[in-house]
């Protein structure tokens, strides 16, 4: 079986979730020993042998909802938003001249990938609220990419998922070079999905056993506060957004 948390797991994390998972699997009393680091995200979100993993949240919506069960959703604690939601934080560089969100209009933004909810349909939701036109787009491939394509003034703006943006300015010397302008409308956060429908439940469960008992150093680490059951139709009542041009 496949078990893999890929979202935020950089290596300063790996302890942590390795920790994590060792827990879940404790509590569930099944599962591999180890969670998967490599291979393609899409195959394995899609394998029958997935017994869990954190995706996002518009891959969910718009392709995975289908095809396996959600187990739930992280709460991050983030400012503003309710548990087990979080948002997206809009960044410039600092000596840019960009202070607040109508100063990018029309300008370059750094996206990591077109099927991110964080990194383009959220921003791309608040931009259309306010009347304020995206520029060209660049696509990085993951959000510290995104943040330090702005860093080296490859890009004038990028939304950084907001717990990805709090271990960015945690880790990285560069995102001292950044600043907050925005944040978008909260949404759910990335969720835990199965293809073990059966062990939904006893999955929920595990993870918040799992992350009661861990250490306040990895706690810490991960940011984790607890798991949060969100209905499914709340991440389907989120629009698609368009293809990136």
């Amino acid at each position: 079986m496949i078990a893999t948390l890929p979202m935020y797991d950089r290596p300063e994390l790996f302890e942590a979730h390795d920790a994590l998972w060792a827990s879940v699997r404790s509590q569930l009393g099944q599962g591999p020993d180890h969670l998967t680091r490599d291979g393609d995200l899409w195959e394995m979100w899609q394998s029958p042998d997935l017994l869990l993993a954190q995706t996002c949240g518009l891959p969910f919506r718009a392709v995975l909802h289908d095809q396996v069960t959600l187990v739930g959703s992280p709460d991050y604690g983030l400012p503003g938003c309710a548990p087990g939601y979080y948002n997206s934080v809009f960044i410039a560089h600092v000596d840019s001249d960009i202070h607040q969100l109508k100063d990018i209009e029309k300008q370059k933004i750094a996206v990591n990938e077109p099927l991110s909810q964080s990194g383009w349909s959220a921003p791309y939701e608040e931009t259309k609220a306010q009347g304020i036109t995206l520029g060209p787009v660049k696509l990085s491939g993951a959000h510290r990419a995104s943040a330090l394509a702005v860093a080296e003034g490859h890009a004038a703006t990028a939304a950084i998922d907001a717990h990805t943006w709090r271990l960015v300015q945690r880790y990285e010397p560069w995102a001292k070079s950044l600043r907050e302008i925005a944040r978008t409308t909260p949404t759910p956060a990335l969720p835990f999905i199965t293809n073990q429908p059966h062990l939904a439940q006893d999955l929920l469960q595990a993870l918040r056993s799992a992350i009661a008992a861990l250490s306040v150093e990895h706690r810490d680490l991960l940011g984790l506060k607890g798991i949060v059951a969100i209905p499914e139709a709340e991440y389907l009542a989120l629009p698609l957004p368009p293809e990136v041009d």
